[in-house]
């Protein structure tokens, strides 16, 4: 049997087994759970929920799943928010969780399925969005929320999942930087390039990353290559000669925090570490191709975060209107694989000098 079968396994035979007879929702609400398996950036996105969950909720235990080795940058508990690891491809992250004690509430985000998930996990009432078109993943949804008509950011439209006052803006002081393994880091000022991505559409042409490294080495700036493991050969292709320091596939996330957080200046494309960037306060440059601006918005919570998009909206064929499975008027994103995208051309049309007036606003913006 393989981990991911055994995961299903697991949680399909406690949530029938526990919600069964299960008791009615208590008034009080002391435990909380938000259940998921979203990707790094998505999982960012979730803060403004979490923010509040607190406000709302001030003595409340918070419980958030996220991927074991997102864990880490919740080692000191942002909001009070105790992180525990889940992911479907490891099961005993799914026995570790069928041990907590039973939770008052708990919102699913994302794919419902993993309402079944939190059923396994005794939660007396489940909240998620609604429009999962597939029954079987909303049987143990108490109360589905349609997600917003209008164009909106993510991290809004999650928080509207919960009742309550909205929470104040982000701060950076509110979440504390994990530990992290020492590593050499860049001569100051400098600019991490985050070049990888989680799909070569979503990556941008290596010359323009040569071009904006030397503009920026030219304005003073030490260059830090950054890409994920397996990536290395991206920042070659970006800097043959080697000129500048490469981190791909070098650092873990809690280690890519501090080179991040100490950094002067950001430019990634539309990634984990790009939405790391709005948490470390980090002047950052987002490059959208496929994905949608408009749903990575800083909305009412991150909009204090020095964090601007580019990228060219509308683009004909980001013409997609799926969210999760659901269908979103207002939505524009394209999910197209590399078998029905032989070239990016929405990446391929952000110019350099787009990105260098982003640039200068963000300098303008910190000089005031």
């Amino acid at each position: 049997m393989g981990e991911r079968t055994a995961t299903r396994s697991l949680v399909v035979a406690h949530a029938l087994a526990r919600r069964i007879g299960r008791p009615a929702p208590r008034e009080a609400i002391s435990r909380i759970l938000v259940a998921h398996n979203l990707l790094l950036g998505d999982t960012l996105m979730l803060t403004p929920l979490l923010a509040k969950l607190r406000l709302n909720h001030p003595q409340a235990s918070v419980t958030l799943l996220a991927a074991p080795g997102t864990v880490r940058l919740y080692e000191h508990r942002p909001y009070g928010v105790r992180a525990l690891p889940f992911t479907p491809s490891d099961s005993s992250t799914t026995r570790a969780l069928l041990e907590e004690e039973p939770f008052d509430l708990a919102f699913v985000v994302g794919d419902n399925r993993y309402s079944w998930l939190a059923a396994a996990m005794r939660a007396r009432r489940i909240v998620a969005h609604a429009g999962d078109a597939r029954w079987s993943k909303n049987v143990f949804v108490d109360e589905a929320r349609p997600y917003a008509s209008s164009p909106s950011s993510w991290g809004d439209m999650v928080a509207d999942l919960a009742d309550g006052a909205d929470p104040p803006a982000y701060a950076r002081e509110q979440w504390q930087a994990p530990g992290a393994g020492s590593f050499p880091v860049p001569p100051m000022p400098y600019a991490v390039l985050h070049v990888g991505a989680s799909t070569p559409l979503k990556r941008w042409p290596a010359p323009r990353w040569a071009a904006l490294a030397a503009e920026l080495e030219g304005r003073g700036y030490s260059i830090a290559w950054s890409a994920g493991r397996g990536e290395e050969a991206i920042v070659r292709e970006c800097d043959p000669p080697g000129r500048h320091a490469s981190y791909a596939g070098r650092l873990d996330l809690a280690q890519m925090w501090h080179l991040v957080a100490n950094a002067d200046l950001l430019v990634a494309p539309d990634t984990g570490i790009a939405h790391l960037g709005r948490v470390t306060a980090t002047p950052t440059v987002a490059l959208f191709g496929p994905g949608s601006a408009a749903l990575c918005a800083p909305g009412k919570f991150w909009g204090a975060m020095p964090w601007i998009a580019v990228g060219l909206d509308p683009f004909p064929c980001r013409d997609q209107r799926m969210l999760f499975g659901r269908r979103v008027e207002w939505v524009r994103r394209c999910a197209r694989t590399v078998e029905q995208c032989a070239e990016p051309k929405c990446m391929h049309a952000i110019g350099i000098d787009a990105v260098l007036a982003a640039i200068g606003r963000l300098q303008a913006a910190r000089e005031l």
